[in-house]
């Protein structure tokens, strides 16, 4: 592709599971500036050198490798020379890899790029057809063999002991349906981690500890980010940057703003201008 190609992003339609996003895009310089989300990231090159710091290094993905960012590693994104770079890449939840390997701790790859095949091919099943949607069990078998395929290659993250450790992930789980139950009923609900505990019959603090070893991400975290996923939906719709971010149950737009953007790497403008979508101010 040329160097003059301007920078797109192109969203599969959804899937069966509505857990799972798929997005191929091309960007000739700058992609992302640092940010974090909390679902994976996994997906592959096509073409040109695709540059991220990640972990304290540079990264370079090239064609034929795969790339996996574990949930709230920060990470940023650009081109690796002037011919700009495209990929594939989908975004998991963790709670869908959780389903699948029955409460283990997160697969984790340290690098942030792999050269297993196994992996690769089980990436590649799921970053097919982009202009259309995967047939559910389809779907289903390929994200069976995505989760054992990161299981198998895994290592722990520094620090993590999570081996020795007592968790308890039935706890970990009714505390984050409780978030999905609460924010449906009323986005603008705070919700404390009292309130976890007592629908989660976990303390706290074990609570909060067993949260990010299953889910890859502190319950607040997870909470912001199903708020920014309202914010997104309503911004597609048309909706004003304030009337977004208040619905959301953020305080007022500089604060959507400000999350939005450690989160995605970019303004809600600039996003919205990747989808080639107007916004009202």
């Amino acid at each position: 592709m040329s160097k003059h190609h301007k920078d797109w992003i192109h969203h599969a339609p959804g899937t069966n599971s509505n857990r799972l996003e798929r997005i191929e895009a091309y960007f000739a310089g700058n992609a992302y500036a640092m940010h974090r989300h909390d679902t994976y990231a996994i997906g592959t090159t096509l073409s040109g050198v695709q540059s991220f710091a990640y972990r304290g290094s540079e990264r370079h993905s090239l064609p034929g490798g795969t790339i996996v960012l574990h949930p709230d590693e920060a990470h940023d994104g650009q081109a690796g020379t002037g011919d700009g770079f495209h990929y594939r890449m989908m975004y998991v939840e963790p709670a869908l890899i959780q389903q699948i390997l029955g409460g283990q701790p997160l697969p984790f790859v340290k690098e942030g790029i792999s050269a297993n095949p196994r992996l690769h091919a089980a990436t590649l099943a799921l970053l097919q057809r982009m202009d259309s949607p995967m047939d559910a069990l389809e779907e289903q078998d390929a994200l069976f063999d995505l989760a054992h395929a990161m299981h198998a290659i895994s290592g722990k993250l520094a620090g993590d002991s999570a081996g020795s450790q007592r968790f308890d992930y039935l706890a970990a789980e009714r505390a984050r349906e409780y978030i999905h139950t609460a924010i449906t009923d009323n986005f603008t609900h705070n919700i404390t981690l009292e309130e976890l505990a007592e629908h989660s019959g976990r303390d706290r603090w074990s609570l909060s500890r067993d949260f990010r070893l299953l889910f890859g991400t502190s319950p607040y975290r997870y909470l912001t980010m199903r708020r920014l996923d309202l914010v997104k939906s309503l911004l597609m719709r048309g909706d004003s940057l304030v009337n977004a971010a208040l619905a959301a149950g953020f305080t007022d737009q500089s604060h959507m703003t400000k999350h939005f953007s450690k989160t995605f790497g970019l303004t809600p403008l600039h996003w919205l201008k990747m989808h080639g979508t107007n916004v009202k101010r």
